[in-house]
């Protein structure tokens, strides 16, 4: 029996426990808040094979109930998820392979603000305790964590017909490997710090806040060069839409929030444009709950509300007085 499975039959089912760990103040708060007022913790996404399967949305509950403490599905893959882009990138291409091959998977909400992800019964599954991760109960319960390798784990074994990834033998395979390297050193790091120092630290630093803003600038200009001639980030001609365009997009559909203008990264924001309008891609979003953090949450809440649209103006100025103070011009590559 796996490490996995005999955790999900020592702990009981009918008892849930509130981690009495305070949480961090982080970007994570913001996530929490962007939640809709009531959210489920656990949904099974139902089985078809149909390529357009029916989407039921799952039962909502009282977020202020207690947190999951343990597995709940015994087949199919169970993500460990929360509303961040990290979380949404497994999300979508868990959605992409059901509405392709049928492929069953069941989610759990892991509010990251009340410390479930450091449970112990969680970092058996993932040891550095944070989200996402999958537990697969078709393959022994096997357990793996860190966006990167979910992504590659779950289109090595379920994605026969390579719709969303490359055969490991072909060039492409290789360039879409750089380009989701890429965003695990670059984009996510740099957006992030972005976001926290820029948004969410109650100590707003102006040299932090114009060098995590301007690297991420740096980082969208790159993509935004790769993407001139290109629909998708990897694949032969104009591209593949794959786990490389996945991997990044959970970032760059939040980059409003961290300062970006993306009017500065007119393929970017075409590409973004062109996978929002995937089906599965909505329903990912909507795993566990849908966002208020998304570019186009963002924007339209500026447009409805005067005092949002006033606060952004005023975060936008002083943004630019860190830049022109630390001499910031941008460049790129």
């Amino acid at each position: 029996m796996s490490s996995a499975t005999a955790l999900r039959y020592m702990l009981p089912r009918s008892i849930r426990v509130v981690s009495a760990r305070l949480p961090s103040r982080s970007l994570a708060a913001s996530y929490t808040r962007s939640l809709r007022p009531t959210t489920s913790l656990y949904c099974r996404a139902s089985f078809s094979t149909s390529r357009t399967p029916p989407h039921t949305p799952p039962p909502e509950q009282d977020d202020e109930m207690a947190e999951p403490t343990g597995l709940i599905a015994k087949s199919g893959i169970e993500l460990l998820t929360f509303g961040t882009p990290n979380g949404h990138k497994i999300s979508i291409l868990l959605e992409e392979l059901k509405e392709a091959y049928g492929k069953d998977y069941t989610w759990q909400s892991i509010n990251i603000m009340k410390n479930t992800q450091k449970e112990p019964w969680f970092t058996a599954i993932n040891p550095n305790g944070r989200i996402p991760a999958i537990v697969d109960h078709d393959r022994g319960d096997f357990a793996v964590f860190e966006g990167l390798a979910i992504l590659g784990y779950l289109t090595r074994h379920y994605d026969p017909e390579h719709k969303f990834s490359f055969p490991v033998d072909s060039d492409d395979y290789s360039v879409a490997e750089q380009w989701m390297a890429w965003q695990h050193g670059g984009v996510g790091p740099m957006q992030g710090q972005a976001n926290h120092f820029f948004r969410f630290a109650k100590e707003k630093i102006p040299y932090a806040i114009q060098r995590y803003v301007g690297e991420t600038e740096r980082l969208y200009g790159v993509l935004d060069k790769r993407l001139s001639e290109r629909d998708y980030v990897a694949g032969p001609g104009r591209g593949k839409y794959s786990i490389a365009d996945i991997n990044l997009f959970g970032w760059c559909n939040v980059a409003v929030l961290g300062g970006i203008d993306l009017a500065l990264f007119p393929n970017v924001q075409k590409w973004l444009d062109r996978i929002n309008a995937r089906p599965a891609v909505k329903k990912g979003l909507a795993v566990p709950a849908e966002s208020s953090l998304t570019n186009d949450a963002v924007l339209k809440a500026r447009e409805l509300d005067p005092e949002k649209k006033r606060e952004a103006e005023e975060s936008l100025k002083f943004l630019n007085e860190c830049k022109e103070k630390y001499g910031y011009k941008y460049t790129s590559p």
